[in-house]
C-alpha cells in the first residue's frame, strides 16, 4: 500500500513539475486603483491554492482537535466508578424526640 501511494504522489509531482515548466508566463493582475502586478502563472495558482485550502485544513484541524478532547472527557467519566457513601452505622438521637428525661 505505502508503493501506491508513493507511486501516486510521484505521479502528481511530475504533472505539476510538467505544468509549471510549459506555463512560465508572466500574468498580469489588476490591484486596486492603478496598481498591477506581474506574477509567473504557476506561482499564482499555488497562492489561489493555499488561499482556498489553508482556511478549510485549519478548520478541520480544529475540529479533529475539539472532538478529541471530547471523547477522552467522555471517555474519562465513563471509567471512574460512582462512589456511594456508606449508610451511618450508628445515628445520633434527635432532641426533642426522644423519651423524657428525668431530672
Amino acid at each position: 500500500m505505502g508503493f501506491l501511494r508513493t507511486l501516486f504522489w510521484v505521479a502528481v509531482t511530475v504533472v505539476v513539475v510538467v505544468f509549471s515548466i510549459r506555463n512560465w508566463v508572466p500574468v498580469t493582475i489588476n490591484l486596486f486603483g492603478d496598481l498591477q502586478a506581474d506574477v509567473k502563472l504557476p506561482v499564482l495558482l499555488m497562492i489561489v491554492f493555499l488561499i482556498g485550502f489553508v482556511p478549510l485544513y485549519l478548520w478541520h484541524y480544529a475540529w479533529r482537535w475539539r472532538e478529541r478532547r471530547r471523547r477522552t472527557s467522555e471517555l474519562g467519566a465513563a471509567v471512574q466508578p460512582v462512589v456511594t457513601p456508606e449508610p451511618a452505622l450508628y445515628q445520633p438521637p434527635t432532641p426533642g424526640f426522644g423519651p423524657a428525661q428525668a431530672d
